[in-house]
């Protein structure tokens, strides 16, 4: 499988590298790229810890720097969950490589063309990236074999009582692609909320007791501290692994094809990803593989296996 990641590298992003890291030493996939935007932290930010991360799991995947801010709106980034420097604030030294001349929209355009109908685009940030690339060339949708989404929900909100961080981030964008005609799964709040790590999860890790480990439970604590500072319940919920989970394995969850449009006028309800369950046909909104359902044990192994791949390899 060949895949582009498009990532604004928080601590879930992060663990998302790990895991797909994990799986391309396994054969499972074929990581052909990486473009980054702006979203959990600003672009330069989340940019830098890309490279960063990818330089820890010694990977020389290409890096392509996105969009700073959404299409019509400011950038309203999230340090408290994920750090002023966006890796719970490890502050790592600079990485050792840059990013490759061509912008992210660019990047994409190319590698569609390049493997038309083999390439498949996992998103886990503010869908701007992917926008810019539809506006400039919608024919891209038709070139991707598939799209995976993080972001959305059917029945709840995190950022707002019903719209999820990274589509609310950017909602123009957001509904550009789902109405883009891509074959596009949607991997919402409803289905990454019921996969987490807990204190518990972290013993192996904490035995290893090395350097490697150290970095991992310091982003994973982080986010576990804050999830416990908003929620009351601490815990580092692995919104962004699980979609990553869903390119490799599509049967980690369960989906109902759903029409799906994005609200962004709603003064209450702006980026709320509006799912008509109903069953009638289209008036114009994009038809998504929407996951309602998700075996959690079954990916929280997974993705237990490969931090500690990493971890134990040092």
């Amino acid at each position: 499988m060949k895949l582009i990641a498009d990532i604004d590298t928080g601590i879930d992003d992060a663990l998302t590298l790990f895991y797909l890291a994990h799986a391309q030493r396994q054969g499972q996939v074929e990581l052909l790229g990486v473009t980054t935007v702006g979203g959990n932290v600003h672009v330069e930010q989340t940019t830098r810890n890309t490279l960063k991360v990818l330089e820890l799991l010694e990977l020389d995947t290409p890096v392509a720097r996105g969009v700073d801010k959404p299409l019509l709106a400011p950038l309203n980034p999230a340090p408290f969950v994920h750090g002023d420097d966006g890796l719970g604030n490890t502050h790592l030294d600079s990485p050792g490589r840059s990013v490759i001349p061509e912008a992210a929209d660019e990047f994409l355009l190319r590698l569609s063309r390049e493997h038309e109908g083999e390439l498949v685009l996992l998103t886990t940030a503010p869908l701007s990236n992917i926008a810019v690339a539809l506006l400039r060339d919608p024919d891209l949708a038709k070139r991707l074999k598939k799209v995976v989404v993080m972001g959305g929900a059917v029945f709840t909100g995190n950022v707002s009582p019903v719209a999820e961080a990274n589509i609310a981030n950017d909602p123009e964008a957001a509904q550009i692609v789902f109405a883009s005609g891509a074959d596009l799964t949607m991997i919402g709040l409803d289905v990454t909320h019921e996969v987490y790590l807990e204190e518990p999860d972290l013993a192996p890790l904490e035995a290893l007791d090395n350097e490697r480990s150290a970095f991992l439970l310091k982003i994973i604590r982080f986010m576990v501290d804050a999830y416990g500072k908003l929620t009351d319940w601490p815990r580092c919920v692995l919104h962004d692994p699980l979609a990553a989970g869903v390119v490799l394995h599509p049967d980690l969850v369960r989906t109902e094809s759903r029409h799906i449009a994005v609200e962004v006028r709603g003064e209450l309800t702006r980026g709320m990803t509006v799912v008509d369950r109903r069953g009638r046909e289209s008036l114009g909104e994009g038809i998504v593989q929407v996951a309602l359902e998700v075996d959690a044990p079954r990916f929280k192994s997974a993705m237990l296996e490969s931090l500690l791949a990493w971890a134990q390899a040092e």
